[in-house]
């Protein structure tokens, strides 16, 4: 006997073509087409799993889902987040650095406090720009590709106040006063989407050839932002380009081009971050042009586009240059020590064999000209006399170590 749920039972087979005939032949066909058009839809949706040839542009490739940006006025407060990226975690800290990460805490004790480090960074992209994240793999692989450690140390500041907001601070740079005065008491917070201040303000060197670049500069050490605000992420998005450029015109992969000082603060840097600043207040300006002369001798804070701009003095007092006051001045928010930055020994300035750096002016007019006039005349000069001062020069710095030791020991003697 046949089991009634047996493929070969006759009152199953019976059933299943009355069945079948009482389907219209317009719904056989309607019910076709729509798988049809379902498989049509996920190969679609899928399309980006779809292997393609690279080209030139694809080392990086981007997942075109789009990001959700921090809208202007979405968030109502700050994030009590400090972060800070060091080779170490902070129980290994040197006694210097122990001193100004203590200062953060010390002021702020409500806050949360951390330090991404050389160990735990990779990680921390991985987990929140990987699959499992904002599936951004461009990102993730552009982040592993870099090996010059400004470079990534940019990137990864971009990349943690995208996602998280809050403080971020250079290792090296100690709170003076709680991150609460980072914010006059005139402005309404919710309507605030970052905190920046001043650091070089010297537009009458914006034409020059070394110190242009450098001449008007928003300061990258210390600001304060709300999660996913969209500067973050075009900052990344610039950078990937201009490594993509920089290793193509030297013929090699990212992790390999050799770059110089000033590329590092044009490319990543402080030059790098007042560009996309600038880009994005024209954006909300609703028409108005936003530029340098906006900011020029600030002298008291000011909102731009949701993005709040404190005077140089807040975040960069005590250089010796652009008016910026000093440490003891009520409005310096923070204190750059600068014992962390040794970077530029992998990234060299353009030094002259004559008359060195033109950054050890720092900005001093007279300076400035004296040593363009210097360079320019020494450029005119023929191969063989430039040479010549060239090798005396070397010979006057070869002799000043021991010049410098008679004169110490001549002072010294009764």
């Amino acid at each position: 006997m046949n089991s009634p749920i047996s493929p070969l039972s006759p009152r199953l087979a019976s059933t299943t073509a009355k069945f079948r005939n009482r389907i219209p032949v317009q719904l056989k066909r309607a019910i076709s087409i729509y798988l049809a058009c379902v498989c049509v839809l996920l190969i679609i949706l899928n399309v980006d799993l779809i292997p393609s040839a690279s080209g030139s542009r694809s080392v990086f490739r981007r997942n075109t889902t789009a990001q959700k940006h921090l809208h202007h006025g979405e968030s109502k407060s700050f994030p009590k987040k400090i972060w800070q990226t060091w080779k170490v975690d902070p129980f290994s800290f040197e006694q210097r650095d122990f001193i100004t990460a203590r200062s953060w805490t010390a002021k702020n004790p409500s806050f949360r406090y951390e330090v991404l480090t050389d160990s735990n960074d990779m990680g921390y992209i991985e987990q929140h720009f990987g699959s499992e994240g904002l599936n951004r793999i461009d990102i993730v692989d552009l982040y592993r590709s870099v090996n010059a450690t400004i470079i990534k140390a940019d990137l990864l500041r971009y990349l943690v106040m995208y996602i998280e907001g809050g403080i971020y601070a250079d290792i090296d740079v100690e709170a003076l006063r709680p991150v609460h005065k980072f914010i006059p008491e005139r402005y309404d917070e919710s309507e605030l989407d970052m905190v920046i201040g001043v650091e070089i303000d010297q537009p009458q060197f914006k034409d020059h050839k070394i110190l242009g670049k450098k001449s008007e500069s928003f300061c990258q050490w210390t600001f304060m932002a709300k999660p996913r605000h969209p500067v973050m992420l075009q900052l990344v998005e610039n950078i990937k380009d201009w490594l993509t450029d920089i290793s193509k015109q030297q013929g090699v992969r990212i992790g390999e081009v050799a770059l110089d000082f000033d590329q590092v603060i044009s490319g990543t840097g402080p030059s790098a971050f007042t560009v996309a600043i600038l880009e994005e207040m024209n954006r909300r300006s609703n028409g108005a042009s936003i530029t340098w002369n906006d900011f020029h001798d600030l002298g008291e804070s000011k909102v731009v586009g949701g993005i709040l701009v404190l005077d140089i003095e807040a975040f960069a007092a005590g250089q010796g240059h652009s008016d910026s006051g000093n440490h003891n001045a009520r409005g310096a928010l923070v204190k750059h020590n600068y014992h962390a930055s040794n970077w530029p020994s992998r990234h060299p300035r353009f030094n002259h064999p004559i008359y060195g750096e033109v950054e050890r002016c720092n900005w001093d007019p007279d300076c400035v000209a004296r040593w363009d006039e210097d360079v320019a005349i020494f450029d005119l000069l023929p191969p063989e006399e430039q040479q010549r001062r060239i090798e005396e020069k070397k010979t006057q710095d070869n002799n000043r170590p021991q010049l410098e030791l008679k004169a110490r020991l001549l002072y010294t003697c009764p």
